[in-house]
């Protein structure tokens, strides 16, 4: 059995519980950025010091351990996603394109090479089984439930992945890295996206790409022009705070126009949106519905959900919600769920909006 060792306390619980279990196990760890600045960052994943803590786990538990170099897999395929997300006016979630490429895709074929039972992991998940192959499911603890990031994962990937901790709370698995006297026990949460430090996301961009924050207008409904922006990286869908517009009433970013630099701004009721169009859907443990699919849908990975129709279309599909959801933004998620199974999601391509924007 392969183990996915970040550094941090719910993978080595993961790798603990294996081995007391009697599984053959072994430990690797990606490294995905340059961990020797990371390392001086608190609160971040995959970062030097993790790789410390991973190592430091496997040996109080006598398990193999190695470090892979992913960095400039990790950039190519995360990074520059992320950042020209941002600049074609979307909101990336750079976590999923990670979970999907490098963990389920690179680094689940790393385990099959070495002709590892399966890959674990430290997801809050639960993988159960099912008539035509195992299915997909919420977490026990609710705010600890990860599977909003999960929902591109494939069936045949989804047969060779566990997820030991889906049914402990934190909690719990705190008290386990207690009873393990695992060096990370007290270690605190990752908090950040590993490579945007102290969630500063524009400043990331700007570093990553010289010259991606192209100032512009802000204009309101009517194409009215209200202000000017730095660029619109700086901004998403939703967002009210940062606009410097004074007066008048409250202003929301309602969409963003990439190709022509700007932001436009609208009144709170303009942010309803109740019909999406989704590209990239994928569907895990079953087949794409031949008519209307009732489901739950989540927009944002702490959506608590709301009930929708699924339409299936080549390539994507539109999902209808029973009522109008505010600040939905491109390049989010939109994951379907069954009560706490997981079906499938796609990417959010458009939001309608009950009222239109300039």
């Amino acid at each position: 059995m392969v183990v996915a060792m970040s550094g941090g306390v719910d993978s080595s619980v993961v790798a603990a519980l294996l081995m007391e279990r009697g599984f053959e196990a072994i430990g690797i760890t990606l490294q995905l950025y340059d961990h020797g600045q990371a390392q001086r960052r608190p609160g971040a994943c995959c970062a030097g010091a993790d790789i410390h803590d991973a190592r430091a786990v496997a040996a109080s538990l006598d398990m193999p351990h190695y470090v892979l170099d992913y960095e400039q897999r990790f950039r190519e395929a995360v990074m520059d996603d992320f950042v020209a997300g941002y600049r074609a006016g979307e909101t990336p979630i750079p976590c999923v394109r990670c979970n999907q490429i490098i963990k389920f895709g690179d680094l689940l074929g790393v385990a099959r090479d070495l002709g590892a039972a399966a890959l674990a992991t430290g997801h809050y998940v639960r993988r159960m089984p099912g008539k035509a192959g195992p299915t997909l499911h919420r977490a026990r603890e609710a705010r600890r439930d990860q599977s909003y990031f999960l929902f591109t994962t494939r069936p045949d990937e989804l047969a060779d992945l566990r997820f030991p901790l889906g049914a402990l709370t934190k909690a719990e698995t705190r008290e386990f890295a207690g009873r393990f006297a695992l060096p990370v026990a007290d270690k605190p949460d990752s908090q950040d996206i590993c490579f945007v430090p102290g969630g500063d996301y524009a400043a990331v961009i700007e570093r990553l790409r010289p010259g991606a924050s192209e100032p512009g207008d802000i204009v309101d409904l009517e194409g009215r022009i209200v202000g000017r922006h730095d660029g619109v990286v700086h901004y998403t869908v939703g967002q009210r705070r940062g606009l410097r517009i004074g007066g008048g009433p409250p202003l929301y970013v309602v969409r963003l126009d990439a190709a022509a630099a700007r932001v436009v701004v609208g009144p709170r009721e303009a942010l309803d949106c109740p019909t999406l169009e989704l590209r990239d859907v994928n569907w895990i443990g079953a087949a794409p519905p031949a008519g209307d699919l009732a489901v739950t849908v989540r927009l944002r990975s702490t959506h608590a959900g709301a009930a929708a129709t699924f339409r299936a279309r080549p390539g994507g599909g539109t999902v209808q919600l029973e009522a109008p959801e505010p600040g939905i933004a491109p390049g989010q998620a939109c994951v379907m769920y069954q009560r706490d199974r997981v079906l499938g999601g796609g990417w959010i391509a458009r939001a309608e909006p009950l009222r239109s924007a300039a």
